[in-house]
């Protein structure tokens, strides 16, 4: 799970919905956060308190997200950081990536679900895996720009570092809402995120950059993103804060948003680009779906997109 090719470890990850208004990312976000609130119970997700802040006051005025949240109250003659003009308060619901993660995994068996690590090149070999009657789910992420049979040349990364730190004297999330915005062009995203676990941990961020695909560590970043996390919440500056790790990551974004849809494939396909051929067995149609293309919203459309998913595949069949 420590690997970069992966995106989901290294998220925030909370409930945060970012951009402009779209049904069916509303009804996405919906449903997901309403299945993570009722979770946390159970310890995987958990109550997060959360400041965030804009440059422009205007933005006020069209938050489509305020009624999904709890508690949501605009912020009146309280301070604000870094020259921001307006702030809310709300509550979310946040998880730990590791813990959640593994939570997955381990339902997904419990259902007789079977793991199997292979590289694959298309996803003609896949559907052999797979074997008569299979459906495919093509959750590949930025995977899918270039896997033979989808080659999505729409698929780019957005890169993300973080610095985890130990803090327990910091209890709230606190968002710059306008440093979130890719078309503004700074690259600087910042952000706290306490984490559900290991307990008194918490994210900072951090770098939002388009078409940037460096995992590799930058010092000079992970300097600025301590520097502008202290200057919005000073308790950083705490001697009990301590460094713990680094993260770099590549969220696996898409030009026009998410693709989740159905399609039927060619097996063994026509492309001379698909490695072994001959050995894919005798010419059939085998059903994808997609799901992937989410960007920095993978957490929060996680459930209400699987759902969607589903429907997709039952209404295909009827």
């Amino acid at each position: 799970m420590d690997s970069q090719a992966w995106a989901s470890p290294w998220a925030g990850a909370n409930w945060s919905p970012m951009g402009d208004y779209d049904e069916r990312k509303y009804k996405w976000e919906s449903h997901t956060f309403n299945k993570l609130w009722d979770m946390i119970p159970t310890g995987l997700t958990m109550e997060l308190p959360t400041r965030a802040f804009f440059a422009d006051p205007s933005e006020l005025n069209d938050i489509p997200w305020k009624d999904l949240c709890r508690d949501f109250s605009i912020m009146e003659n309280e301070p604000l950081p870094l020259n921001m003009k307006a702030g809310v308060r709300f509550t979310t619901v946040a998880l730990a990536p590791a813990s959640y993660l593994k939570w997955l995994k381990s339902e997904l068996h419990s259902r007789g679900v079977k793991f199997i690590q292979q590289k694959l090149q298309s996803l003609q070999e896949a559907a052999v895996i797979g074997g008569p009657g299979c459906i495919i789910v093509n959750a590949t992420a930025l995977g899918a720009r270039s896997l033979i049979g989808v080659e999505d040349t729409k698929c780019y990364p957005i890169r993300g570092q973080t610095t985890i730190v130990y803090a327990p004297q910091v209890k709230e999330c606190i968002e710059v809402v306008s440093d979130l915005d890719a078309t503004k062009g700074t690259g600087h995203a910042t952000y706290i995120i306490p984490r559900v676990y290991p307990p008194g941990t918490v994210l900072l961020g951090g770098t939002f950059q388009p078409n940037n695909w460096d995992t590799s560590f930058d010092i000079p970043t992970a300097k600025g993103i301590f520097e502008r996390c202290a200057a919005v919440e000073p308790a950083l500056l705490s001697s009990e804060t301590q460094i713990l790790s680094y993260g770099i990551g590549l969220r696996p974004a898409r030009e026009g948003g998410p693709r989740v849809e159905v399609e039927w494939i060619d097996v063994p396909g026509e492309s001379e680009l698909i490695p072994s051929r001959g050995s894919l067995g005798e010419k059939r149609k085998v059903k994808v779906v997609h799901a992937y293309g989410f960007g920095p919203a993978g957490y929060q459309s996680s459930w209400g997109a699987a759902e969607e998913a589903v429907q997709l595949l039952r209404s295909s069949e009827a």
